[in-house]
């Protein structure tokens, strides 16, 4: 959605935002089902209507494959019916005329340079299936989008972050905040010893809401989020307070997002950071092999524009700062690459994806030069021969070109942010140059 969203800045398209009503039963019944008769609901004439069931005609919500046969029948409307053509590399992509597609569920976008090609397009759909247009898009699954008059969009969920204060009770006035969502002093842990939670919030439901908030439009607490979450199982007070710590960083910060704003000059960008062994504790390593997982966080761009972005620990345990970079540039290049293949798509069918590009490119900015060494020079070496077949899938674009790996400083690596608790100067700058504020 991101990515349609920087392609209508960078091409200065509309877009019409599109639901469907009542979508799943839509489609009909796929096979023979039937369901209990439900309570309170009376059958004249019947002395047992425990003997009874109904019959389902139409695909009902709840039903176990219910979404995937909305899907297939909505996408078959589209295709026979409407003259829309599927993306081979996303199932959720459709393409017609100049226009692209793009379905999440029942909530959909239309964009494209001409208005009246949208407009008879929705026409024709309204025909065939029952839908409501919602306009220009001003929110799309709970996040606000404003498109400001500088060819800017800045994204926001201030009423996700309004739920997320009242469940942490920290909606009065009168509330401290913090200018980071954690303290760059101290590392969460498992704390075993420690007072359990008190339970004067629901952990798991703001936790939630939360990951939904780094997932829409703030980047930025991923990290804190994250380690937040990896104790929802235990939680002690120590991770009560780390989640009122986040909470009170974003009191200060409500009205805030991601500012979306586009640079025709760049192309397909890829910031990968990690940090090796970051939750080292020695009193706790004997019980607690996590201590010596290593994080890697990653930022993918286009046009200037994030359009994915991932804190994470990963699964394996790295053997060397290098080998735990490395296993970054790797999961950072298999969310890449399908991006790639979707660009690659959208320029072979005659759509302006790359501006004053001639072909869809990606760099790929990493701070560690063994890892960039490695990457970028395909030698057979012992020491990091077990690393071969897992995580070089990407040598392949590496040697067409495609992809190419290029140093940067560390002091301006901007994934740093995803990886660790920074000082607030760090914290800001790097926010600043992800999200732009």
């Amino acid at each position: 959605i991101r990515l349609i969203l920087s392609l209508v800045l960078l091409c200065n398209w509309k877009s019409v935002q599109l639901d469907y009503v009542l979508a799943f039963p839509q489609a009909p019944a796929v096979r023979d089902l039937y369901m209990e008769i439900p309570k309170a609901f009376t059958l004249d004439g019947v002395d047992n209507p425990e003997e009874y069931v109904l019959k389902v005609n139409r695909n009902l919500y709840g039903g176990k494959d219910a979404g995937r046969t909305w899907y297939l029948y909505l996408a078959n409307k589209l295709e026979s019916e409407l003259g829309f053509t599927k993306s081979e590399h996303d199932d959720c992509v459709f393409y017609r005329g100049s226009m692209i597609y793009v379905l999440y569920t029942d909530d959909s976008i239309i964009v494209g340079p001409d208005q009246k090609e949208i407009d008879e397009t929705v026409k024709q759909m309204m025909n065939v299936l029952d839908i409501t247009i919602e306009g220009t898009l001003t929110d799309f699954l709970g996040v606000n989008i404003d498109r400001r008059s500088d060819n800017s969009i800045k994204s926001s969920q201030p009423r996700l972050v309004d739920q997320i204060l009242q469940d942490l009770k920290l909606d009065q006035e009168n509330v401290n905040t913090c200018e980071t969502p954690a303290l760059s002093s101290k590392l969460l842990s498992r704390h075993q010893d420690s007072r359990p939670f008190d339970n004067s919030f629901n952990y798991r439901s703001v936790i939630g809401k939360l990951h939904y908030l780094v997932a829409g439009s703030r980047s930025e607490i991923a990290y804190a989020v994250h380690q937040c979450a990896r104790f929802s199982q235990d939680p002690k007070m120590e991770h009560a307070k780390a989640v009122k710590h986040i909470g009170r960083y974003l009191k200060g910060t409500k009205t805030e997002g991601m500012i979306l704003e586009p640079d025709a000059s760049k192309s397909l960008e890829v910031y990968v950071d990690a940090d090796f062994a970051g939750n080292w504790d020695a009193q706790l390593a004997g019980k607690d092999r996590s201590t010596a997982r290593s994080r890697h966080g990653f930022y993918i761009t286009y046009g200037g524009i994030p359009i994915a972005w991932k804190s994470s620990l990963q699964q394996e345990i790295a053997l060397s700062s290098t080998e735990s970079e490395i296993t970054g540039l790797s999961y950072a290049l298999r969310e890449t690459i399908p991006i790639m293949n979707l660009l690659q798509e959208m320029e072979s069918k005659g759509y302006p994806v790359n501006g004053e590009q001639t072909s869809v490119h990606c760099k790929v900015f990493e701070d560690n030069q063994g890892a960039v060494e490695i990457a970028k020079t395909h030698k057979f070496r012992p020491r990091t021969k077990h690393l071969n077949n897992r995580l070089f899938h990407f040598r392949h674009y590496v040697d067409k070109g495609w992809i190419t790996i290029h140093p940067i400083s560390t002091l301006d690596q901007p994934a740093d942010i995803l990886t660790k608790p920074l000082n607030e100067p760090d914290f800001k700058k790097h926010r600043k140059a992800m999200n732009g504020w």
